[in-house]
């Protein structure tokens, strides 16, 4: 069985950053964030593959959002800058078994508990 811990939400004024970090047991997965925001569905944030060679981000993201892992810790790191409102999310991190680049779900096998992003203005 594979555990995702994540850590590093919290509370940032706009304008400001955090760094969200994805503890993983086991093997060495393709991973991904997501979030969820207050009465919206889950929104795809970014993709990193096993060796990291691969990463896409969602639309929204780019451009302010890094991803990126060490594989020696198996830990994957979501680098957030110049956060805003609409970045207030639970952050959740997943892992996928296969070797496809997903940006959706339900191709996730494992998923992390969430923590919490909240951006004040």
């Amino acid at each position: 069985q594979v555990q995702l811990v994540e850590s590093g939400g919290g509370l940032v004024q706009a304008g400001g950053s955090l760094r969200l970090s994805c503890a993983a047991s086991g093997r060495r997965y393709s991973m991904a964030w997501f979030r969820q925001a207050p009465g919206k569905e889950r929104e795809f944030v970014g993709f990193i593959s096993r060796s990291g060679g691969t990463i896409t981000y969602a639309d929204s993201v780019k451009g302010r959002f890094t991803i990126s892992r060490d594989n020696a810790k198996n830990t994957v790191y979501l680098q957030m800058n110049s956060l805003n409102g609409e970045d207030t999310a639970v952050y959740y991190c997943a892992a996928e078994t296969s070797l496809a680049v997903s940006h959706r779900g339900e191709q996730y096998d494992y998923w992390g508990q969430g923590t919490q992003v909240t951006v004040s203005s």
